[in-house]
């Protein structure tokens, strides 16, 4: 069983709160002082060449970008009007600078929600689209000011938000989701659909939740798990705030003036989200708990939140999520451990180990892929359906860079 919080846990876990709603609410200053460098940088060079860059249109771009940027800061104000909702007590005061919103923000419905401590950021994101990793927050934890680090981060929940909630962001899902949701509709392709909610499908690692809203919309019994605030925070805005598709607009690529082919490919706006996260079978039962995947799902006893830990799952669903590990045997184990006697496990992900050179002393096992395919069979994994699945992740379709994880995919059953 993992240990009980502390004292000294519970006081990081508030000053790592205070700074992600910090890094939100300075979005706005932060981002627009980055464009405004780029005019000051006009003037380091000679006047001849500045009268040449005017005429091809950067000046206006920068106005641009400018509106852009506040349209985002926008709609981050909306995600965090409300932080109480997490159980944190956060001063207002706390963030740098505030400003208002003139964004009206819409009435909250029923939706997923679900809560459970952690002590602090583990750093588990990837941020694909500049192909770097996260490892953990800044040394210092007595500061809530936000940090090159936490804005990074920020402004990789609004690539994600294209990736998972927007209609540009469907050929992306279709690589990555559609071929789990498949493989899981197969191994209960005996279970009439009208009995789908009998079964419990977890989906660790989930970021902004999209594949496991899907999963329930399939029908099943579907929880979601997710460590990050940068994820959770924006993810219980769209599942439990948003009541019309396409109600948001955001600016997603303005961060970034590399690789750009043209002025539309930056600033083009994206419309989320793509669908209602309301519309959900009737009687759906789909959860989201916030927390650290070991501490939560580790339990070798029922959870205080009455989360099913060992043997009460019948599906976990893991996507770009185990290389997320210090130690992936552990997550493996428990895989193993919450799975029912014959339960599947279905993962696609790459194994870009988040933990590797960190500079925060924490350990990191980096497995090649036969090794980790090797250490299931060990722990009492049987692997059939491998295959190879070409993916990008928050790639944007119009820029002049892309990554290609040549992903791994999966089926595994626990054996009886």
């Amino acid at each position: 069983m993992s240990k009980s919080p502390t004292a000294q846990d519970a006081e990081e876990e508030e000053i790592h709160f205070s700074r992600v709603i910090a890094t939100f609410r300075n979005y706005l200053r932060y981002s627009l002082a980055a464009n405004n460098r780029r005019r000051k940088d006009l003037f380091t060079i000679p006047r001849a060449d500045r009268e040449l860059i005017g005429r091809v249109g950067y000046k206006s771009k920068l106005d641009e970008v400018d509106k852009a940027i506040k349209a985002n800061a926008d709609f981050l104000d909306l995600i965090v009007s409300d932080p109480a909702i997490f159980g944190h007590n956060v001063d207002s005061t706390s963030a740098e600078e505030e400003h208002p919103s003139d964004v009206a923000e819409g009435q909250p419905h029923d939706g997923p929600s679900g809560q459970h401590g952690h002590s602090h950021d583990h750093g588990h994101s990837h941020d694909h689209g500049s192909h770097s990793h996260s490892h953990g927050g800044p040394s210092s934890r007595s500061e809530t000011a936000s940090s090159d680090f936490d804005m990074d981060k920020l402004r990789s929940t609004i690539k994600q938000f294209v990736r998972d909630w927007s209609a540009e962001g469907k050929e992306e899902r279709e690589q990555a989701y559609a071929p789990m949701k498949e493989a899981l509709l197969n191994h209960f392709s005996d279970i009439p659909p009208a009995e789908r909610g009998n079964f419990r499908v977890l989906v660790p690692g989930c970021g902004l939740a999209r594949l496991a809203y899907d999963i329930a919309k399939l029908g099943f019994a579907c929880q979601a798990n997710e460590f990050s605030h940068y994820m959770l925070l924006p993810s219980f805005h769209i599942l439990n705030r948003t009541d019309q598709i396409e109600k948001y607009t955001i600016y997603p690529y303005v961060h970034s003036f590399s690789n750009v082919p043209n002025r539309q490919a930056m600033l083009r706006s994206i419309r989320i989200p793509d669908v209602l996260p309301s519309d959900l079978p009737s009687g759906a039962n789909f959860s989201l708990v916030a927390g650290d995947f070991e501490e939560i799902y580790g339990e070798t006893e029922e959870p205080e939140d009455g989360a099913p830990s060992a043997g009460h799952w019948d599906a976990v669903v893991t996507c770009f999520f185990i290389d997320t590990a210090k130690n992936v045997v552990n997550y493996l184990r428990i895989i193993h451990q919450i799975l029912a006697p014959g339960g599947v496990w279905i993962n696609l992900g790459p194994l870009l180990w988040h933990f590797e050179n960190n500079n925060t002393n924490d350990p990191s096992i980096e497995l090649d892929l036969e090794e980790v395919k090797s250490l299931c069979r060990e722990i009492g994994f049987d692997i059939s359906n491998e295959r190879t699945i070409p993916t990008t992740y928050c790639s944007n379709s119009e820029g002049m860079l892309g990554y290609v994880y040549e992903t791994s995919f999966w089926t595994a059953t626990k054996r009886p």
